[in-house]
């Protein structure tokens, strides 16, 4: 398999990666055939991934706005991989010039596609870095350079949670941020779930498995494991909900039914 010139040497182009298979989900050129194959597999089983995706893009860019509405400007967003058009940064920037975004990721193409996103922009950077390791995400240089933890951030952890194992204590790692940032903090959040998927859990349990056969376990917890992260938050208006139904700007009755798969949230700190 060549290597295209995009992807770092580093990168095992014969393994999938669960952000490449994203920007398949969403149109983008930036995965392998290895990502795409297994996209594939998953998608025989639920034929409305990328349905969910855009819905996920969809209800982030709300919630970016809403937190500038808010008065915040200020977005750390962990598990944001491979910059498609739409970005944080881009959502904020167009109303904030001066909002400060950092991105986090550990894929090596997420990170290196981000940096040449965000070549010359002064207040937008990105990190590798491990969601389940808070402190060092916390202690990188792009999150002290740009990010003041003493005012308060909007922590994006957008369907990146159901790829940490129980195992791996998922509420020890969001209650650490929550706790490292300023009160009036947003956290926004997705997560998928059998809840809302117009199939049978039988057969969305077939896309289960292809994520476990490539070594990145897709974790569907219940809506009630969903709102325990949301711990120590006042949950806002309308509370955890389905995507579509996240202070939509169009009728979600007019949304595909797959977009409904799953659960989002924004909470606030006291």
């Amino acid at each position: 398999m060549e290597r295209p010139a995009w992807a770092p040497r580093s990168v095992d182009i014969s393994v999938p990666s669960v952000s490449r298979i994203y920007d398949y989900y969403l149109g983008g050129s930036h995965n392998f055939e290895v990502d795409r194959e297994a996209a594939r597999k998953a998608m025989e089983f639920l034929p409305g991934l990328p349905k969910i995706m855009q819905a996920n893009r969809a209800f982030m860019r709300r919630a970016v706005r809403f937190a500038l509405d808010e008065g915040i400007d200020q977005f750390l967003d962990i598990g944001s991989g491979i910059p498609t058009f739409g970005n944080v940064h881009e959502v904020a920037h167009s109303a904030r010039p001066d909002a400060r975004v950092v991105y986090v990721d550990h894929d090596p193409v997420a990170v290196a596609h981000s940096q040449a996103v965000l070549d010359g922009i002064a207040n937008a950077d990105v990190t590798a870095a491990d969601l389940r390791k808070p402190r060092e995400i916390l202690a990188s240089p792009e999150v002290e350079r740009l990010i003041d933890r003493n005012r308060p951030v909007a922590l994006l952890l957008v369907a990146i949670l159901h790829f940490v194992e129980d195992e791996d204590d998922p509420y020890r790692a969001v209650a650490e941020l929550r706790d490292a940032l300023a009160p009036g903090s947003l956290l926004i959040l997705t997560h998928a779930s059998y809840e809302g998927i117009p199939l049978p859990a039988e057969r969305a349990a077939g896309t289960v498995d292809v994520y476990k056969d490539i070594r990145n376990p897709l974790i569907m917890r219940s809506r009630d494991e969903i709102a325990r992260f949301f711990e120590g938050y006042d949950m806002v208006e309308p509370g955890l909900v389905s995507m579509p139904h996240w202070r939509p700007q169009t009728a979600p009755e007019d949304e595909d039914p797959f977009a409904f798969s799953g659960f989002a949230g924004v909470g606030r700190t006291a």
